[in-house]
């Protein structure tokens, strides 16, 4: 079966090296809000908007410059190219039944997601809202490789026990 849309099976290694201590730190940074100093730099930002906590008002600013600790957006970002990496490269040995995993895993991880965010539309407000929008951000892939994995893992060992 030809799988253009799938990257070379070596990316899945290098997805694997970079996920794993990435998916540690995040959980991390969301538990202790850790912030090293020398990832305090200025970014450039399409938007950025203050609230003054003592009057309530709002400032919004475009096209600027912010000075913010980068450690969540390279936690983001290596966690979602890792991810990536790991969902979407080639077994080694990539057939349709693989395949018809890949799509399965994929649908379920899908419903899965959704189903959390609709739960958590309907039962979750303000800021706790918020980080589930984010974590749901990276859960979709997780859920995909946790399943796909799972599934890889149980057919070996079905073709191992029938040998």
């Amino acid at each position: 079966m030809k799988t253009n849309y799938l990257l070379p099976n070596r990316f899945k290694l290098i997805g694997w090296i970079i996920f794993i201590p990435s998916f540690i730190l995040g959980i991390l940074f969301l538990i202790f809000e850790f912030e090293p100093n020398f990832l305090n730099i200025k970014l450039f930002a399409f938007a950025k908007e203050s609230v003054n906590f003592l009057t309530g008002s709002t400032s919004k600013e475009y096209f600027t410059f912010v000075k913010t600790n980068a450690l969540d957006e390279i936690l983001a970002l290596s966690l979602i190219i890792s991810a990536l990496f790991v969902a979407f490269s080639k077994e080694k040995d990539e057939d349709e039944f693989i395949s018809k995993i890949r799509l399965e895993s994929l649908v379920w991880a899908t419903y899965i997601n959704y189903a959390i965010l609709f739960f958590s539309i309907i039962f979750i407000f303000g800021m706790p809202f918020f980080w589930v929008m984010v974590c749901n951000m990276f859960t979709i892939l997780i859920f995909f490789i946790i399943r796909f994995n799972w599934l890889i893992y149980k057919s070996k060992k079905t073709v191992k026990n029938e040998e």
